[in-house]
């Protein structure tokens, strides 16, 4: 396998992932623009900036509650500082490394091995680490996965993720909306009134495309973009504690050792360093890049 950089595989992570953010945005700005069209054509414009401005207070309430939220779902509880010593002393000796505050540190309950990082900057960020983590890796293993969580932080990788799924969530609820007023007569009745106006009959099909592929392209989207960033994590990682093969060698026990059993709500899995539950649409729909290809890269660096 080709050797890289540490640098050129962040820099295309970043490039891809902010590519592809672009994309959902469009698509659902687009999903709005439609509807606004078909529905309201008097006030369409009125109705567009409503909708964003919507969207941007959904984001901003997701930003600014959404750590309690996930530490609370996943019954994390405070590291103790005398059965935990090493793994807070990692993460602080991590943080200084990575030029951080020194996140809070929280211990799941749970046998496999595995971790996240929430927050909505590097100044209001936690880490929490299960307990299998603690009991099944070793210093350098633990080390690797504590570095991925903190260049998670570093990166705004939580913010980023954040974003994306409440626009992956605002193009499913608006499709939903538009093909329930679409079946319902909404969009019949506005073609009866206005048949005679030119293209409204193409601009009624483009929104039905659009609200039957919205929601899975921008579901694909989310996953690739999810993807790409537990890549750049990985690579940043690496870059802080100067041992890939720690990262590499805990990713391999997680892929012998977990079964993919963790109860986790399918919202916030795409938060864990390596997919908590397992269901027969990983293939299509998976928020984490396969394990053996995640090693390879790390043992290639």
């Amino acid at each position: 396998m080709q050797r890289t950089s540490f640098y050129e595989q962040i820099s295309k992570n970043k490039r891809d992932s902010v590519l592809l953010t672009i994309f959902v945005v469009v698509l659902v700005v687009a999903v709005v623009y439609v509807m606004s069209r078909i529905f309201l054509p008097e006030s369409a414009m009125l109705f567009s900036v409503f909708a964003i401005i919507l969207m941007f207070v959904q984001v901003q309430v997701s930003y600014n509650y959404g750590d309690q939220i996930v530490i609370n779902a996943t019954n994390a509880h405070p590291a103790d500082p005398v059965r935990h010593t090493y793994l807070m002393n990692t993460v602080e000796g991590l943080s200084l490394a990575a030029g951080i505050p020194t996140p809070k540190t929280y211990v799941v309950n749970n046998d496999e091995i595995n971790a996240f990082a929430v927050g909505k900057d590097p100044e209001h960020a936690s880490i929490a680490v299960t307990t299998g983590a603690l009991a099944q890796l070793d210093r350098t293993e633990l080390e690797g996965v504590v570095g991925h969580e903190i260049s998670h932080i570093r990166n705004l990788d939580v913010r980023f993720m954040t974003l994306v799924a409440v626009l992956v969530g605002l193009a499913g609820i608006l499709s939903h909306i538009l093909l329930r007023m679409y079946w319902f007569g909404g969009v019949q009745t506005r073609r009866d009134e206005r048949r005679r106006e030119q293209g409204l009959n193409i601009l009624i099909i483009v929104g039905l495309v659009l609200a039957v592929i919205a929601p899975l392209v921008s579901r694909l989207v989310q996953a690739f973009i999810s993807r790409r960033r537990e890549f750049l994590a990985d690579a940043s990682g690496a870059q802080l504690t100067r041992y890939p093969e720690g990262l590499a060698s805990a990713l391999e026990k997680i892929k012998n050792y977990n079964r993919g059993k963790m109860d986790v709500s399918e919202s916030i899995s795409h938060l864990f360093i390596s997919d908590p539950n397992r269901n027969p649409l990983d293939e299509l729909f998976a928020t984490h890049p396969p394990l053996e290809e995640r090693i390879g890269i790390l043992r290639a660096m």
